[in-house]
Order: structure tokens, then sequence, then C-alpha cells
């Protein structure tokens, strides 16, 4: 008999995605959510299969969605078991409670993960060094330690002991469930503390490093994950920082000497930011958010020919209020205008322009046009605009040398042929 040829490539893990649309949320801002929420899935290695929304007031503290919803989803699953091509996971669009986590589970039969912990999950996959690894797993203990009883729920409280009757709390009258759940609890609060005195070192070090660096302007990279901020280090730097049409291809933080013209200066990657970053992870990114509060200027990155690019713009305005850098010089960099698409409107159509029927030129000439001088548009894959935007780093990072080590300005003095100051 001739042999049958078995692939030994895993099969990708199939899901499907569940969003809610309220007062506060449309339901084209859900479709949105869920494309975002699909490429996160794609970047943790699953399939999508299938998206179900229903419109609600507000999310079910029991089941996040109404009990007809879930009785479809679970409808779509068992067919899918039929035709024996089944669902692995549903990925929800918000953070669920660990009373969500059980109702759902036991109502579809499947593994179920919120928005949280797939980026945990595409954290954990993309942590390199030790500082992601533990800054990783610390931030998913956190997440772990409220929804322990939910591992659990196999094991019954039972009664008995010595003591007899039905005092709670009491030694004697702990069941086997209750024991192992405050055994695990301690388990990982112990490696949590450990941890975290592991990241308070790594600051210490960090902190000596940034000491360690000079008289020199340090700039940070912030922007929504995704943006291209790896691939304009690598174009500024001429190294080779790790990019990838991924989401949170970087998390460790990436510092780069620049020399612009005679001018050197100090550039670092920073993790990139998202909608809903769950604040495990922000605590726990200190380190990395660090380079951001202590930079002397930010180079806030935007993906110009994202649908979204003005929520995304936000969502970063935010994230660095939050970590109290809302006041720090900020170049903004429109990048990948390349990739812009737009569709000319007719000139008769009345309707209100928007994103897609508007010309990148007439974009620039709305509340783009208010930002000033520090405002760039550049491709950083086709390298468009990246000698304007060194001009415009030269002159940002020089002024803010001198202000900052007013009697250091001899660095930037250029000199003519025969040595006389230009």
């Amino acid at each position: 008999m001739k042999a049958q040829n078995i692939s030994t490539k895993p099969r990708s893990e199939r899901c499907v995605l569940v969003a809610l649309s309220t007062k506060a949320q449309d339901e084209r801002k859900t479709i949105e959510y869920l494309d975002e929420l699909e490429f996160l899935a794609s970047t943790a290695g699953a399939v999508c299969v299938a998206r179900f929304t229903q419109r609600m007031d507000g999310p079910s503290s029991v089941t996040y969605v109404g009990s007809g919803k879930l009785q479809e989803i679970r409808a779509f699953i068992d067919q899918c078991d039929e035709a024996e091509d089944p669902i692995d996971i549903a990925i929800f669009d918000d953070e669920l409670s660990a009373k969500q986590l059980q109702n759902i589970e036991k109502a579809l039969g499947i593994r179920v993960l919120d928005r949280t912990s797939l980026i945990l999950d595409i954290f954990a996959m993309r942590a390199r060094t030790a500082n992601a690894k533990t800054q990783v797993e610390l931030a998913q203990n956190q997440y772990m330690l409220p929804r322990l009883r939910r591992m659990w729920t196999h094991l019954e409280r039972q009664g008995g002991g010595s003591g007899g009757g039905g005092g709670k709390g009491m030694v004697g009258l702990r069941g086997p469930g209750e024991t192992q759940l405050e055994m695990d609890r301690r388990i990982i609060l112990s490696r949590m503390a450990l941890l975290k005195k592991r990241l308070a070192e790594i600051d210490k070090q960090k902190a000596t490093q940034r000491q360690g660096r000079g008289r020199l302007i340090r700039v940070a990279l912030v922007g929504y994950t995704n943006v291209g901020k790896s691939t304009l280090i690598n174009l500024l730097s001429g190294s080779d920082v790790f990019a990838e049409n991924k989401l949170f291809a970087t998390l460790d933080t990436t510092v780069r000497k620049i020399i612009v013209q005679n001018l050197p200066f100090l550039l670092s990657d920073t993790v990139g930011f998202i909608r809903k970053l769950p604040t495990e992870l922000v605590s726990s990114f200190k380190s990395t958010l660090d380079e951001v509060r202590e930079a002397d200027l930010l180079l806030h990155v935007v993906d110009v020919s994202h649908p979204d690019f003005e929520e995304q713009i936000d969502v970063v305005t935010r994230t660095l209020a939050e970590l109290g850098c809302a006041e720090k010089p900020i170049i903004t960099i429109f990048n990948k205008i390349d990739a812009y698409r737009w569709t000319e409107k007719e000139a008769d159509d009345l309707t209100p322009p928007t994103r897609e029927n508007i010309s990148l030129s007439e974009l620039q000439r709305t509340w783009m046009a208010r930002l000033g001088e520090d405002t760039i548009f550049i491709s950083a894959r086709e390298k468009m605009g990246i000698e304007d935007l060194r001009a415009m780093l030269y002159r940002r990072v020089r002024q803010l040398h001198v202000q900052k080590y007013p009697y250091n300005d001899f660095l930037f003095t250029q000199y003519d042929a025969e040595g006389n100051p230009v």
C-alpha cells in the first residue's frame, strides 16, 4: 500500500469573537473594535471563524451578553462540532469578571478569553529578555489572582472536620476546594512579591544606565501599537530593531544613539499603546514607561492610513496624561502616507466629508493645521519626508539642549574648512 502523507503542522486554533454595541459604542465603532480584536487574535495565532454582536444598554453582570445570544453562539459551536471543524475559543472584546467567565464557559462548553487575557498571551509570546518576561509574568499573576475561584469550581466545598457544625472560616470545616484555593492564592502572592523585587532591582539598573548616558537629550517614540515606530528607529539609527506587521512586536525598550549633522541624542522605542490597555500591564511595564517619563521630547507616531487613527491619537494622549507626560514637548509624526487611501467626493454630493472621501492634503488643512510646526507627514517604509524629519529633530533637540545645558553649546558649533566657527 502507498503511504499517505500525514501533515504534522499544528492546526491553528479557531475562535469566535463577541462584542456589544451600547449607547457609548455604536455599531460602526463595534465593527472597528472587532477588526482590532481579530488582529489581536491573529497575532496570537488564532483564526477567526465568526463574529457575534448584540445591542444592549450595557454588559450583563452574569453573562456579558444576553442568554438568547449565548444560545445562538452555542448553536453555532455545536454546528461546527457536527461538521468536525470545532471552535476552540470564544474571545470577548472586554474584560470579564470571574463570575462572567465561569457562566459563559459553562454555557458555551469551550475555552473563553477576554480582551485582557488575549493581550497578556501576546505579551507572553513576544517577551524575549528576562526583563520583559518578568514584567509579563507579574501582569499575568495580577490578572489571575481575582479569578482563582473560577479554576476550582469542580471541587465542592465539603463539611466535616473535628468540630462539626457550620462555623464558616473554621479550619476544621474547610473543604478541599477552598484549601486548594487558599494555597494557590498564597503561591501567587509569594510569586508576585518575588517578581516585584526583581523588577525593583531592574529599575535600579535601568536608572543607573540612564544616569550614565551623559549630557544627551532623550527622545522617546510613542504611539499606538503597529504604527511603524520600530521601522522609524531603524531608519534613523541604521540599526536592526525587530519590526513586523503584528501587534506588540516590540516589548523591550530599545535605546539608540542618533547623530543628526553634528548633534547627538538618545532615541528610545517603547511598547505600543492600545485601546483598553490592561492596567496590569501599565503597572508592570513601569521600567519601559520610565523612558517616556524621563524623555525630554516625545515623537508621537501615528498611522495616518488607519481608518480610526484619530481615536488612536486620543488613546495615546490619554495614556500619556495618565503617565504624567501630557505637558512634554511633542512632535507628531503622521506615518504611512504611502498607504493613505481615499475616494474622491462628487461635487454634487451634499453629505458631510468623511475619512474615506477626503484627500490627505485636505486633511492636513483641517485640525492638523492647528498642531503647529511640530507636525510632519512621512512614510518610513518608502523613506518619504525623512530628511525633513531629521531637520525638524535637529532644530528641536538643539533648542532643548541649549535650554537644559546652556554652557555646553560648543557641542553644536560647526566649523568651516579653515577651522573658524560658522
